[in-house]
């Protein structure tokens, strides 16, 4: 059975752990008002990076490669935006960029990304077709370290951003870290993977990262019945017809 989160933490309040508050955002260019969930509070609110003005990524993605928000953008070659298709209905969400994502600008390019890109063949996804892939933070944290709660807040503007320009019917979180950035902080991916969370039409899925499964191959099987869900899913909102070869 699904989760519905209904919940929200409004940004800038101290708020006691599991009570949470509903506020409203309302999608640009459709005056429709929707519910969404902040599990974390925006620690760098501040009137000087609005997006709220943006509704296409290209522009968003100049702003976005201006961001100086927190340290990390110091430490880096440069932003990692995203990529895929911009009307893509499923988007991927990883932790941040790692060396080859930093030196190239691109995400999951490396070991991990390859990976990634053979799962999505199987699955019948082509990258620049049906998904769009970005990260939780886009600047690369040094020796590729976990991002800190503070780094993701920082970030977290241009994330939502990002979502609510694609408006994405499907969204995969790949790992503890984007799981924790996008629904629960306190979040467990080996605990909380495999079950969907529906939040107002938008379906998430969290899984495993593909770097851990390069460190550890038992992890595949997991994995790969997630993304079975995710294709079934994809079936379900978006293509009937759609095509995988395995699932």
């Amino acid at each position: 059975m699904p989760v519905k989160e209904e919940a929200a933490i409004r940004p800038g309040r101290q708020v006691t752990p599991g009570r949470c508050r509903k506020i409203p955002e309302v999608w640009y260019g459709s005056g429709e008002v929707r519910w969404v969930l902040w599990p974390q509070e925006s620690l760098f609110l501040d009137a000087e990076w609005d997006l709220s003005a943006f509704n296409n990524l290209a522009a968003l993605e100049e702003k976005v490669r201006t961001c100086a928000r927190c340290g990390l953008r110091a430490g880096c070659r440069g932003v990692v935006f995203g990529e895929g298709n911009p009307q893509a209905k499923v988007v991927l969400c990883g932790e941040g960029p790692g060396a080859d994502e930093d030196r190239l600008g691109r995400p999951f390019v490396g070991r991990a990304g390859q990976l990634l890109d053979k799962i999505l063949e199987a699955c019948g996804f082509g990258r620049f077709e049906h998904v769009y892939i970005l990260n939780a933070v886009k600047c690369r944290p040094p020796g590729n370290r976990i991002p800190t709660e503070e780094e993701r807040a920082a970030c977290r503007a241009n994330l939502e951003a990002q979502l609510r320009i694609i408006r994405p019917r499907i969204m995969v979180l790949l790992g503890a870290t984007a799981l924790q950035a996008v629904l629960d902080p306190r979040g467990r991916i080996t605990r909380d993977r495999g079950r969907w969370v529906e939040k107002n039409g938008l379906w998430i899925m969290p899984t495993y990262h593909p770097a851990a499964l390069l460190r550890n191959p038992h992890l595949k099987r997991d994995t790969w019945e997630d993304f079975k869900q995710v294709v079934a899913k994809y079936r379900e909102l978006v293509d009937p017809q759609h095509y995988s070869p395995h699932c």
